[in-house]
């Protein structure tokens, strides 16, 4: 397929955005994620989404908010507008050829997987109306960090339309994809790495005597609130740890510890890593 000659855009009806259907394909827990979000949002309505498969305990998620599953991809595609690619990376081409007789220009197609850069996608499909969107599962509550890319024959309004969707469920941010892998790498795997020093914050506290509830709770919140200092103050993270740290303070010996430990470099160690995995995947 590589350099194949990717159709231009024909005359395609514009989605409705009060009645278009939305479909993903692929089940797994970052699709469960932005369709619960979107139906607790009231963004669109369980009625008007679908997905596929065929493991009776992997559908719950879906047809437990009333979300409709059927046995087969193509049944997803053929009743929906919007078709959202939620499967593995290293199996999206596959299903993309598979289903590419019934995608045609009149939907708009949108890819969550890390790695694929669009004109690997297009060429897939064989147009440009193709949108990458790489969420995280933090759009079930709300707070995702999602950055899109638009592809060449993406109209404005389906770009519109996707930035509402996503927007809905956290903060979207619309950059050239030449960027797109460390920002996968901070706004989506970071989200990891933020899990593990939650956990590994808590174990400290439990190391010192707290009780497990109490330390992973309260772990759990300073990392919500430092989050919400940086977002709502503009404030440099620097400048709101100097503010925490006194002089001879216990705050301060404990950053010492970090340091000690690498705990910066180690986590630009990963953010690196991730962006380089991320690539190697889209080659």
């Amino acid at each position: 397929m590589a350099g194949e000659e990717v159709s231009p855009l024909a005359q395609v009806n514009p989605i409705d955005k009060e009645a278009f259907k939305l479909g993903f394909i692929g089940a797994g827990n970052l699709a469960s994620s932005v369709a619960t979000g979107l139906v607790k949002q009231g963004i669109v309505p369980a009625s008007r989404i679908f997905t596929a498969h065929r493991n009776p305990e992997s559908r719950v998620d879906f047809t437990s908010m009333g979300i409709k599953v059927f046995p087969k991809n193509h049944q997803v595609v053929e009743e929906c507008d919007v078709i959202i690619f939620a499967v593995k990376p290293q199996i999206l081409k596959e299903v993309i050829l598979d289903l590419r007789p019934l995608l045609s220009q009149n939907k708009l197609l949108l890819s969550l997987a890390v790695g694929h850069k669009l004109q690997s996608l297009q060429e897939w499909v064989g147009h440009g109306r193709f949108v990458r969107v790489i969420p995280t599962t933090a759009s079930v509550i709300g707070e995702a960090a999602t950055v899109m890319h638009l592809g060449e024959a993406a109209t404005e309004n389906d770009g519109e339309l996707i930035a509402d969707l996503f927007g809905a469920v956290g903060k979207v941010w619309k950059m050239d994809e030449k960027l797109s892998d460390a920002a996968a790498a901070v706004g989506g795997a970071g989200t990891a790495f933020v899990y593990i020093a939650i956990e590994a914050m808590a174990d400290g506290g439990v190391a010192a005597g707290l009780p497990r509830e109490i330390a992973l709770s309260l772990a759990a919140q300073a990392f919500y609130g430092a989050a919400a200092m940086v977002m709502k103050t503009g404030k440099h993270p620097g400048q709101l740890k100097d503010q925490v740290a006194s002089p001879g303070g216990t705050t301060i010996a404990g950053i010492h510890e970090l340091e000690k430990g690498a705990f910066r470099a180690s986590m630009m160690n990963a953010v690196v890593a991730t962006t380089k995995r991320s690539h190697e995947m889209g080659q």
